[in-house]
């Protein structure tokens, strides 16, 4: 399969697309652009970003055609051999996961705009490019010259980013003879000593824990952008980060994002790109891929993924706690824990699994799986005395399944779990993967042997803290979230209601001051609703307090075996 691109008007941000089929052998030919990508369970529709569609023979002779699905054309090709099919794809995301088109970049994700021909699936993929001669290209595919890059097939030409451009910042390092190239596309003034002794730490912890590194070189390509920003995408053979606002990436907190999103994306390279559920091999790009296995695929990654850099050394244990924090405290913020499991969350993820949805409906794969990997892990650790732990479960599945480029299945992820531990974890799996048994206690018990606690505060604001509703905005001040069973929820509070006034006195950006000056049993609320009404809602204070803030810590008293327990765990000092 042979394809064509070029950007000839950068600005528009089109990016100009022909396919060359050769050796057809029937009279009508049928071609499909995906309909999703690996990395994100949901529908992408990227055939929406096309604009002009044609078909032709050899010669240039128009080719009839018709669509038969949203993303799929079927061609009458008669008697021709050969056809090429010329489109555009308009490029103007930019994210880890989409497509770019502009005066400084040329950067694709193939899977995104790419046609492929579901029996010619296997062969050999050609890409031609048109692009400015001072440009230099980066790819995981093999770039047989400047103009010219290949791919063993479709499922590897659309797992390779591709980023080309005249300002492409780069350095290197090795792990166990393997180069791991780092590319950054945008303004930043990197500290390359720091990333790359970072960088180094993390990716010879992974590779020490799994034993071998799945491919021969790996390519980290970030998207330094000028805003806040922060997301990654996964590959076998590369990633994509996208952060920002560069100029910012050697500040601290920038910084911590970026070496945590980098290590939660190479461990990935393990997990779901070589060790993956049966249900997702191979890859259709036609329809949803549904697994029940997310709180695997990006659960266990989110936990390593920042317990690797705790482990390497680039996180102390505070910033180890504070990526745990941030985890559970979206887990005790998010009621659709009591009404879906983390299994039917993954699921569910092709419905609405990367937009807020409906109050208090779902749960998430990266907090609720990050948080039923730590407690598996924890449970292992306890019952075996601390010779096994999560650490061996994942390397098996890379060992009898990743290597035999086999698929496993949930009971073949428990199964070895079981093994692993020595007894049975079915009730525990049926509670808190399958089932939405609240976390805490458990989480307490099983920290409490590492010598960690989980301390409370108070919520943030006033609000919060005693009628259980969140705000946002400043001049107008609206209603966000609302806990069910406090007073906000009992009183008729309603999303999305304007916060008038307090007590007759009208709201300007002070509404939790107005809370705490009139505070007593009762506070009169004046509110008016989506739909132009005004109410007064009488908030009455209870005995309870909402939307606590949630802490690891360690306790200041711990065992000998709480401090063995949490240097095995971690690999700090306690």
């Amino acid at each position: 399969m042979k394809y064509k691109i070029s950007a000839p008007d950068p600005v528009s941000h089109y990016l100009e697309i022909e396919m060359h089929i050769e050796h057809i052998s029937s009279k009508d030919l049928t071609v499909r652009l995906p309909s999703w990508r690996p990395g994100r369970y949901e529908l992408g529709n990227f055939a929406r970003n096309i604009q002009k569609w044609n078909a032709f023979d050899i010669r240039g002779k128009m080719l009839p055609f018709k669509k038969t699905s949203k993303d799929s054309w079927l061609i009458h090709t008669g008697d021709v051999d050969e056809v090429i099919i010329k489109y555009n794809y308009f490029a103007v995301q930019l994210d880890a996961g989409a497509c770019r088109v502009d005066e400084d970049q040329v950067y694709i994700n193939p899977v995104h705009c790419f046609l492929y021909i579901p029996e010619r699936m296997h062969e050999k993929c050609f890409v031609e490019l048109d692009l400015p001669d001072h440009y230099q290209t980066v790819t995981a595919m093999r770039i047989l010259n400047p103009k010219l890059i290949r791919a063993d097939d479709y499922h590897q030409l659309v797992d390779s980013p591709l980023m080309a451009s005249a300002s492409m910042q780069h350095n290197n390092y090795y792990v166990d003879n393997i180069m791991f190239n780092i590319w950054i596309q945008g303004t930043c003034k990197p500290d390359w000593a720091r990333i790359i002794q970072d960088f180094s730490r993390f990716t010879a912890e992974q590779i020490k824990t799994m034993g071998s590194f799945p491919v021969g070189e790996f390519h980290f390509m970030v998207q330094a952008l000028p805003y806040k920003f922060y997301h990654g995408v996964e590959h076998l053979y590369s990633t994509v980060l996208a952060i920002g606002p560069g100029s910012e990436l050697m500040d601290e907190t920038l910084y911590t994002d970026f070496v945590g999103v980098a290590s939660h994306e190479l461990f990935h390279v393990w997990n779901v790109k070589t060790v993956r559920p049966a249900d997702l091999m191979p890859y259709d790009y036609s329809q949803e891929n549904y697994s029940r296995l997310g709180f695997v695929y990006e659960g266990v990654t989110t936990y390593y993924g920042d317990l690797f850099l705790a482990r390497s050394g680039v996180y102390d244990a505070t910033q180890y706690f504070s990526e745990i924090n941030v985890r559970l405290q979206k887990h005790m913020d998010h009621f659709g824990r009591m009404n879906m499991s983390v299994a039917d969350a993954s699921f569910d993820t092709w419905l609405d699994g990367y937009v807020p949805g409906i109050p208090h409906r779902k749960t998430s794969i990266y907090d609720e799986g990050c948080l039923t990997a730590l407690m598996t892990d924890l449970l292992i650790r306890k019952i075996t005395g601390s010779k096994a732990s999560l650490d061996d479960v994942m390397k098996i599945l890379y060992e009898d399944f990743g290597k035999q480029n086999r698929g496993y299945t949930e009971h073949d992820y428990l199964t070895i779990i079981e093994n692993v531990a020595g007894e049975s974890l079915a009730d525990f799996f049926i509670d808190y993967v399958y089932g939405t048994e609240p976390f805490l206690p458990m989480l307490q018990r099983l920290l409490y042997e590492g010598g960690c606690q989980i301390e409370t505060l108070p919520a943030a604001t006033y609000c919060e803290d005693y009628f259980g509703f969140r705000t946002a905005g400043h001049d107008t001040v609206k209603i966000k979230a609302i806990l069910p069973g406090s007073p906000a929820a009992t009183a008729g509070l309603g999303l999305d209601d304007e916060v008038i006034a307090v007590n007759g006195i009208k709201v300007e950006n002070n509404l939790d001051e107005l809370c705490r000056t009139f505070s007593s049993d009762r506070l009169t609320v004046t509110l008016m609703s989506p739909m132009k009404k005004l109410k007064d809602i009488t908030l009455v204070h209870s005995q309870e307090r909402y939307y606590k803030q949630y802490f690891v810590r360690k306790m200041n008293e711990a065992t000998t075996d709480q401090r063995d327990f949490f240097k095995s765990w971690t690999k700090l000092d306690f």
